[in-house]
């Protein structure tokens, strides 16, 4: 074994500091990854970015269907986490046959299609980043909507049922 040199053992008080210096240095990573989940860092599917879920979402009119569950009902279990006001609505009322959403300005727009009693409800996002939404319905859903979109549902359903 080496003999230790004494002109490269670093002093004593020396060290301490290092020590210091390195442990103030993960404090301040720590602080910094603190800050950015506190200031709302998003998950992926919330991002927007393309691939994630709320991107393949945009301008789609999406079924709704707890099991087995489709991409809709992924959908609107995401955005009532997002969105505790559609949270209350969603439990009021049910799940929506169909989902369809889109976005203008800088704010979402979310549109729940209810089938049987041929009724929509409109729910928007509030502007400047808060995590509510506001209503407006019902509306009625008309025979050519009703038609398109009860089409949709059992081609689905046989889609299903032929596996």
């Amino acid at each position: 074994m080496p003999a230790i040199n004494d002109e490269n053992q670093i002093p004593p008080d020396r060290m301490l500091e290092k020590r210091n210096h390195l442990g103030r240095m993960a404090m301040g990573v720590l602080f910094a990854v603190a800050i950015c989940f506190q200031m709302g860092c998003h998950r992926f599917e919330q991002s927007g970015f393309p691939g994630s879920a709320s991107s393949m979402a945009r301008n789609h009119i999406m079924f709704v269907r707890k099991s087995p569950q489709t991409f809709g009902y992924y959908r609107l279990t995401s955005l009532t986490q997002a969105y505790p006001e559609l949270a209350l609505f969603v439990q009021n009322r049910g799940a929506p046959d169909f989902l369809a959403e889109t976005s203008n300005r800088g704010r979402n727009y979310f549109i729940l299609y209810y089938l049987k009693p041929r009724q929509a409800f409109v729910s928007r996002s509030r502007l400047g980043g808060e995590k509510g939404v506001e209503f407006a319905g019902p509306y009625p859903i008309t025979r050519k909507e009703y038609q398109t979109l009860n089409g949709l549902r059992g081609a689905d359903t046989n889609r299903i049922q032929a596996r």
